[in-house]
């Protein structure tokens, strides 16, 4: 039996991208997903639409991350839908990649609200309203040990959430495990926004499999971690970087 079925799964940030592609796979494995976006509903009806033309379950729920209110109406919504929440993934992020000198304040405070607040407040609502047993996965990315040059605040909001999520798997308890991914580059928008034909295949050439990841191959390292088989981990980062570093 798989043991996906009826599972009911929350994915923020899952409209599109490597959110997108997990929420499709872990609902063709009998998951009940929850499909959180920001902004984009064409993209997440998008998902929604893909899962249920597959015999899949799944609901969408717009909420702002870094927002504490629509993310406690999120949950109570999940609640009432399934009667419970067996899992919570955190995708939702953004970057602003810029030279250090030319950071502004509204991108640093803009990349901690989603990316590291975001994660805050939904693991806090997990502290609550998680099954036991259950399993959070935060994203945190392989920029944290690469030193690309104007990462600097987005690889430092990464490196916060992956600090955060070796305490509060300590602290969680109930038999909750608490890890983070960290991909290398993906071909997703979100990546490849204002990076040059050069730089992409510097990239490439980095890794044996001379490729960036899809955000199928990154869809399946949190399959794995969503299982059953992987309870014994916790606290931990998981490089799925196709070896990148």
């Amino acid at each position: 039996m798989n043991n996906l079925t009826n599972k009911v799964i929350l994915i923020t940030g899952s409209s599109k991208g490597i959110g997108s592609a997990t929420a499709q796979l872990l609902a063709q494995q009998g998951a009940q997903v929850v499909i959180n976006y920001a902004s984009s509903d064409e993209d997440a009806q998008q998902t929604l639409d893909a899962i249920k033309n597959e015999g899949g379950n799944a609901i969408k729920i717009k909420a702002d991350v870094s927002d504490i209110e629509q993310v406690k109406a999120m949950f109570k919504e999940v609640l009432t839908v399934y009667g419970k929440l067996d899992v919570l993934i955190n995708c939702a992020g953004i970057m602003k990649n810029k030279p250090f000198n030319e950071v502004t304040q509204d991108d640093y405070t803009s990349q901690y609200d989603v990316n590291v607040r975001g994660i805050f407040n939904t693991m806090q609502e997990a502290f609550n309203h998680l099954q036991d047993g259950g399993k959070i996965i935060n994203f945190s990315s392989s920029t944290t040990k690469m030193m690309l040059p104007s990462y600097a605040i987005y690889s430092s909001t990464k490196a916060a959430i992956e600090q955060m999520s070796r305490v509060v798997s300590q602290e969680i308890g109930r038999g909750i495990t608490v890890n983070c991914i960290a991909p290398g580059p993906t071909e997703t928008d979100l990546f490849l926004k204002g990076k040059s034909q050069e730089f992409i295949k510097e990239l490439e050439g980095k890794s044996p499999f001379n490729r960036l990841a899809q955000p199928e191959d990154i869809a399946k390292v949190v399959q794995l971690m969503v299982s059953d088989n992987s309870q014994w981990i916790t606290g931990q980062v998981i490089n799925a970087n196709g070896g990148i570093v």
